[in-house]
């Protein structure tokens, strides 16, 4: 298959690298251990139903969706360069 520039396989191992990653920012967010009763950001107390549901939870619901919307922001790697740019 003929791709330009890139090696044979080139674009699977993108693929997969996008894949990894994927996967390791989620591992990484998955939390652990004994839950908090207050939020370790903004103090207020954790519901115990939250800390049921979530073993491990730190935050409230308000920080957490703070965090999750930082965290969105941050995301997103586009590892395919545009047409325009291959084609220089």
């Amino acid at each position: 298959m003929a791709n330009g520039w890139a090696r044979d396989g080139a674009v699977q191992e993108q693929i997969d690298d996008t894949v990894e990653e994927g996967v390791a920012r989620a591992r990484s967010r998955l939390v652990s251990g004994e839950s908090l009763e207050f939020c370790e950001e903004c103090e207020a107390p954790i519901p115990e139903r939250r800390r049921e549901a979530l073993p491990g939870v730190r935050l409230c619901v308000q920080c957490q969706q703070e965090e999750d919307r930082r965290a969105a922001k941050g995301s997103g790697v586009n590892r395919r360069a545009s047409k325009d740019s291959q084609l220089r």
